[in-house]
């Protein structure tokens, strides 16, 4: 999976984001499931910064974001990201080895994905006298 998050970062504070970006990179990499990470800056508009990871999957992901020393070093920088979504699953890729491989993968979302958020139940309502 990929996890995309995009900064607008004032000028002046370029260097102090890309530090920390490094940082918080170091940190995820540290943790089980990590495949890569990468920060890059728009070429058009430098205030515009991305921070990409690669996940083996959503799970891996999910428990290092969990994991203490994540949510003390990283967190903080990445809550400061866009409010959009953030979390890719990867469908297809190319150039997995030397010789040039591919690979392409069936999606993971449940069927009712569409139709079912987080927290909703997707049975016949229940009643309750609550």
């Amino acid at each position: 999976m990929l996890v995309v998050t995009r900064y607008t970062v004032p000028e002046q504070a370029g260097r102090e984001f890309y530090a920390k970006a490094k940082s918080a990179i170091k940190v995820l990499a540290a943790q089980p499931g990590y495949v890569r990470g990468r920060i890059g800056r728009a070429t058009d508009e430098p205030l515009q910064w991305v921070i990409v990871t690669e996940w083996q999957n959503v799970g891996a992901y999910r428990r290092a974001i969990g994991t203490y020393t994540v949510r003390v070093e990283a967190v903080p920088l990445l809550a400061l990201a866009r409010d959009e979504p953030t979390a890719y699953e990867i469908l297809y890729a190319d150039r997995l080895d030397p010789e040039g491989g591919t690979a392409e993968w069936g999606s993971d979302r449940a069927a009712d994905a569409d139709s079912v958020g987080l927290g909703e139940a997707s049975g016949p309502e229940i009643e309750t006298d609550l």
